[in-house]
């Protein structure tokens, strides 16, 4: 994108928020989606947390200070959604969230937008034995190939704790994928 300070004033200027929030939904839509995807593996689920993640960054632009960069702003916000969402739905189905991750681990392999094989599926399941930070981690830097950077702004964590995280979620993927 372009100079993102002209953008975020096209975005927040009434004249010209219509075209330029259509240019930052098609911009954003399939990598956060794919981000999304990555954290709560239902397809239908990814969409409704898009969604929402789309309102809220309409909703809360005018709050944008600018300390980060907006690509890490809308990230975190897409994060933070997702990461309720499957709070929210292991709340109403009245088990854990470790449960209903390992649930949909179970559907992955029913689900017709996944296109993994065994060998990814069963990486998805040790992903699962993961603490939450380390999961989010291991999903940035291993799929979205994200910078640790990138990925500290949008966690709002300091590169090394990222490294150290990244490091051990790889071990005990490992260990995982290699006992199984």
């Amino acid at each position: 994108m372009t100079d993102e300070k002209v953008f975020i004033q096209e975005l927040l200027n009434p004249k010209t928020q219509n075209i330029a929030f259509q240019k930052l939904v098609s911009t954003y839509q399939k990598p956060l989606y794919n981000h999304v995807r990555n954290i709560v593996l239902n397809h239908d689920d990814a969409h409704d947390v898009l969604q929402n993640t789309f309102v809220k960054v309409f909703r809360y632009l005018n709050k944008f200070k600018g300390d980060s960069k907006l690509f890490s702003w809308i990230y975190r916000i897409a994060t933070n959604e997702a990461l309720t969402f499957l709070s929210q739905k292991a709340k109403l189905s009245g088990i854990t969230s470790e449960a209903l991750q390992n649930k949909t681990i179970e559907n992955l392999e029913a689900d017709a937008f996944f296109d993994g094989n065994e060998i990814q599926l069963k990486l998805q399941k040790a992903i699962v034995t993961l603490p939450e930070k380390q999961q989010l981690v291991f999903k940035m830097k291993y799929f979205e190939e994200l910078k640790y950077e990138e990925i500290a702004e949008i966690l709002g964590t300091s590169v090394g704790a990222l490294k150290a995280s990244y490091h051990h979620a790889v071990k005990k993927i490992e260990a995982h994928v290699t006992s199984n």
